[in-house]
């Protein structure tokens, strides 16, 4: 596994987290697990104070999460790592601790994500289509991570790995606006 997809704080614990998974086969339910617990994030504002806030101590978050992980019917191997996370004072990188193990857990496949902004919903046609071009310059399947930003005009901003191609109409407006700026 290439190390170097994942660096800091929330790429060790997510090796260590994957590492284990790989070791269990349960790399996809971990995943699952993983991304319910990312949902009830993304839809709480109190779960987002209780795992941002340094106020709350360990044993506090340690509480709730197991609360929150029962109702939840996270246990096993995500249980127990985001119990340790917690205990370790480290639960404000657990967004992106998730979003490591996504990254890992696709490589691992031979799968990558792409980070794709439009002015307005892709079509299933559009992304089908948007995928297979870019399975053809990556040669791997890829997955895309869908947003919608009206600002943008129209086209669309595509991120894969480091690279970035953006079409959108804003930045060809912005280039429009540099260029006449210098023959003015």
């Amino acid at each position: 596994m290439d190390d170097s997809i994942v660096s800091g704080v929330a790429g060790r614990y997510a090796n260590a987290l994957f590492d284990l998974a790989k070791e269990s086969n349960s790399v996809d339910s971990v995943g699952k697990d993983l991304d319910s617990f990312a949902t009830m994030l993304d839809g709480s504002d109190d779960l987002t104070r209780l795992v941002r806030s340094p106020v709350f101590s360990a044993e506090d978050q340690i509480k709730a999460l197991d609360a929150i992980l029962k109702k939840a019917g996270i246990s096993g191997t995500t249980g127990n790592f985001l119990r340790l996370v917690a205990r370790n004072r480290r639960l404000f990188a657990v967004s992106g601790m998730i979003r490591a193990y996504r990254a890992l857990a696709a490589a691992d496949k031979g799968e990558m994500t792409a980070s794709v902004t439009t002015a307005q919903a892709l079509t299933d046609a559009q992304k089908k289509s948007l995928q297979t071009a870019l399975k053809s310059v990556t040669g791997k399947t890829v997955s895309l991570n869908e947003t919608v930003d009206p600002s943008i005009i129209g086209g669309l901003v595509v991120k894969v790995g480091s690279r970035m191609i953006d079409t959108s109409i804003r930045s060809k407006l912005n280039s429009l606006k540099t260029r006449m700026k210098e023959v003015g």
